[in-house]
């Protein structure tokens, strides 16, 4: 199952043991063979669902910031990633008002039909290495926008460890890129599984309930927790499934299963605006899009993977 998940591990070597030489860092970039994804407000630069890599020097990054962050060596060289988030467009496209902006943005020194473009829509298009490095790269540099400055001491910060650190000027604090644990689960009563519905989400689209993971809280409490606090239903026994990066803006998907021990709902509608148990019967008239009432789940996302394995009886049984 872990195959199947977009954004997925494709074993990329990351070069961790390189990070702290920045003579070596600056001789990959120099190279040939070295590639640097431009992002702009955390959208890819993106032609035919494949990502675009510019050389190291270019006219784009006439906009660039900062340094471009070394995500690691690919088969066809060295991978970075460069936020220009200064551009400025033109003229904005019109949003969709959808789950996630469609819209594009065409930068004049970029080639030919590139765009930057949010990555949800595309990323079953991805290749596994291109995922990898698309939910890195895009994780990693909404990090550094929003940690410019120190949260020890205010003092502005700077980019070091290839891009995988910043340091503060002022009192040598050092900070690291941080991911958010999130639980997301398949809970299951019999033959039907519980999906809820979030109030920004369009008309008839439903999920898996999820939430993030507190401060000293295990895997397997959180699901409890945020299952009984979304809907007012207890879980008893949980078990591990697989895992995806959601780099929107930088989280860690534990998918899990767990089996209800009770199945009355009672929802929270500050966080959810609906919950229901559907059948076996029901979800497969979802997945081939012919429900009256709810639409079929986004491919490419882990709650997807999670019903479609446990409605083709794939889901690893609860021991």
């Amino acid at each position: 199952m872990e195959d199947l998940i977009t954004f997925g591990s494709s074993d990329l070597d990351r070069g961790g043991a390189i990070r702290n030489d920045p003579e070596q860092i600056a001789q990959l970039l120099a190279s040939g063979s070295a590639g640097v994804l431009a992002v702009w407000r955390g959208k890819l630069l993106i032609n035919d669902g494949a990502l675009v890599w510019l050389p190291a020097v270019h006219p784009i990054w006439a906009d660039a910031a900062e340094v471009p962050v070394f995500l690691g060596h690919d088969t066809d060289g060295p991978r970075f990633a460069r936020d220009i988030s200064s551009w400025e467009p033109p003229q904005e496209d019109p949003e969709s008002g959808g789950m996630f902006d469609d819209s594009r943005q065409y930068h004049p020194d970029a080639p030919e039909f590139a765009a930057f473009q949010d990555s949800r829509p595309v990323m079953t298009q991805l290749s596994r290495r291109d995922g990898e490095l698309a939910a890195t790269a895009r994780s990693v540099l909404q990090w550094h926008g929003n940690h410019r400055f120190c949260a020890n001491c205010g003092a502005e910060t700077q980019i070091t460890s290839g891009g995988w650190q910043r340091k503060c000027s002022s009192c040598s604090r050092q900070h690291f890129p941080r991911t958010d644990p999130v639980v997301i689960m398949l809970i299951t009563n019999g033959n039907s599984v519980l999906l809820g519905r979030s109030p920004a989400w369009p008309e008839g689209f439903y999920s898996l309930l999820a939430g993030f993971i507190e401060p000293g809280e295990t895997v397997e409490a959180a699901v409890r927790r945020e299952v009984f606090e979304e809907a007012g239903v207890r879980v008893g026994k949980v078990r591990y499934v697989a895992s995806q990066p959601w780099p929107y803006p930088s989280s860690l998907m534990m998918g899990c299963r767990g089996e209800a021990t009770t199945t009355e709902i009672n929802i929270d509608p500050v966080e959810i605006a609906d919950a229901r148990w559907v059948s076996r019967e029901d979800m497969a008239q979802i997945f081939a899009g012919d429900h009256p009432e709810i639409t079929k789940p986004r491919h490419g996302a882990i709650a997807y993977s999670l019903i479609e394995a446990w409605l083709s009886d794939r889901m690893p049984a609860i021991t």
